[in-house]
């Protein structure tokens, strides 16, 4: 029997493929630093799980297809403390952020439609467009350019007939770029002069760096209606676990056509909700103080990366990612060589292979993706490890 050409095409994760080659060397009892996954490691805020404790009726039913009015609430509040105004009916709650970007191209694309992604990308837009029968059409960017945009001719040759709309992360993963007014300009009047949507991952807005300004694509007005917010709890409370996102736009339509699919899985798991619509209540302090978390552990990461011999690297300025071209001709297996050959007193660290966030063949091969989510003294130990890594494997290669 023959299985599906969609997923047959699909490719694997390159954040968890190599799970099994972490999993066997913690089986022989080494330490394992993870890099490769955007887990943080910071507490979830209390009130999500007190929510779910007093949560006391005594039949776990459906709810709303669109979400549980409480929580569509805490998002419309949530988005005026960044000037940005939606409706009840702009927003719908989501499995993640993932079935939000499933969806979004699901109600914008048709079969063998195309979107522009500035690549690297998270890998997953990859995974999305194939199982929409959606192609990916690169925009490619460089490190050696801290992967900014770039100019507008050479986006603007890459549309054809069949492009439908620009998807990107912003602050970006897995690069950590903030796109500057200038791009975001650019961006806003590629859209209008060629009838295209903006799908807009916004998903890192609080983790903002070095005074950077950041613009979201919710505040241009003029393309309001080409506007698809993507967003989730996941990072910004650190709730991964709870799968709790939205797709918000202006354009009314689009929303009541989406919710089309949401009607499909009949609903957003009912107890994730209840808990996720008191984050809304937390402090602005909360995020002050996560955020200067944040930067001193990309401070541990860039400056170790900037002294290591060979490397490339650009200092990120929001997200917590960072990718860094690496003096190897194969990083996946530079990778797998850490994982299964390498240690410093018995611990190893685990990233993940850039490759696979490209859509342009060749590209990224000699490149990872680090997420620094670990606390500052890990974090230090685990780019001493991967230090220790190049130098040992380089000597392996050049014999």
């Amino acid at each position: 029997m023959n299985l599906s050409k969609r997923i047959l095409s699909m490719q694997e994760s390159p954040i968890r493929k190599l799970v099994p080659i972490a999993d066997e060397a913690k089986k022989k009892g080494k330490k394992v630093y993870h890099l490769n996954i955007g887990q943080p490691d910071i507490e979830t805020p209390d009130c999500f799980f007190k929510a779910i404790k007093n949560f006391d009726q005594k039949v776990l039913a459906y709810t709303n297809s669109r979400g549980i009015p409480k929580l569509i609430k805490s998002f419309i509040n949530y988005y005026k403390n960044y000037d940005i105004h939606f409706e009840e009916d702009e927003i719908l709650i989501t499995n993640g952020g993932s079935e939000a970007l499933l969806f979004a191209l699901l109600a914008i694309c048709d079969y063998e439609d195309e979107i522009l992604v500035p690549e690297p990308f998270y890998t997953n837009y990859n995974g999305f467009g194939t199982s929409a029968g959606v192609k990916v059409v690169p925009i490619t960017t460089k490190a050696e350019d801290g992967f900014h945009l770039p100019d507008k001719k050479v986006i603007e040759s890459l549309i054809t007939n069949k492009t439908k709309a620009i998807l990107l992360s912003n602050p970006g993963n897995p690069t950590g770029v903030i796109y500057t007014p200038e791009e975001v300009d650019m961006l806003r009047n590629i859209a209008k002069e060629n009838d295209l949507f903006i799908i807009a991952d916004e998903v890192y807005r609080e983790f903002v760096y070095d005074n950077f300004e950041y613009i979201s694509f919710a505040h241009l007005d003029d393309i309001r209606n080409r506007v698809v917010i993507i967003d989730s709890i996941s990072k910004r409370y650190s709730a991964c676990g709870a799968r709790i996102g939205s797709i918000a736009s202006k354009n009314k339509e689009l929303i009541k056509q989406v919710l089309k699919l949401c009607q499909s899985r009949l609903c957003v798991a009912t107890i994730e909700q209840i808990g996720a619509s008191e984050l809304a209540n937390i402090s602005s302090d909360y995020f002050i103080d996560i955020v200067e978390e944040y930067k001193r552990r990309r401070d541990v990461v860039y400056e170790a990366l900037s002294k290591m011999e060979g490397v490339i690297c650009k200092k990120p300025h929001g997200a917590f990612y960072v990718i860094a071209k690496l003096p190897v001709k194969n990083a996946e297996d530079f990778v797998k060589w850490l994982l299964s050959d390498f240690d410093v007193n018995n611990e190893t660290v685990m990233v993940a292979p850039a490759e696979g966030f490209y859509a342009t063949k060749g590209l990224g091969k000699d490149e990872i993706r680090i997420s620094y989510v670990l606390n500052e003294n890990d974090l230090k130990k685990a780019m001493n490890i991967l230090n220790k890594g190049l130098i040992e494997y380089k000597k392996i290669n050049t014999k």
